[in-house]
């Protein structure tokens, strides 16, 4: 389902006459502006959570190494060493 040449021109028409020709640059710069501010929260949002990824990574490993290193520190106390 694409919009066609004749769609858009009844879109613009009635654009048109609903706002009249001094409110469309208005309308237009509005959108405009509310778009950049849509794609500037967008791309903060997805920072914010790679950041809380990479430390919810960070504490997993760290919690990982933490719980191995007692288990290969760990020697039987009656073997002789050699």
């Amino acid at each position: 389902m694409s919009i066609g040449f004749q769609e858009i021109l009844l879109i613009a028409i009635f654009v048109l006459l609903l706002f009249g020709a001094k409110r469309i640059p208005e309308l237009a710069r509005a959108f405009g502006r509310a778009i950049f501010e849509f794609n500037k929260a967008k791309q903060t949002l997805q920072q914010e959570s790679r950041e809380f990824m990479n430390a919810a990574e960070d504490v997993g490993k760290a919690q990982d190494a933490k719980s191995a290193a007692p288990a290969a520190e760990a020697k039987p106390a009656d073997t002789p060493e050699k």
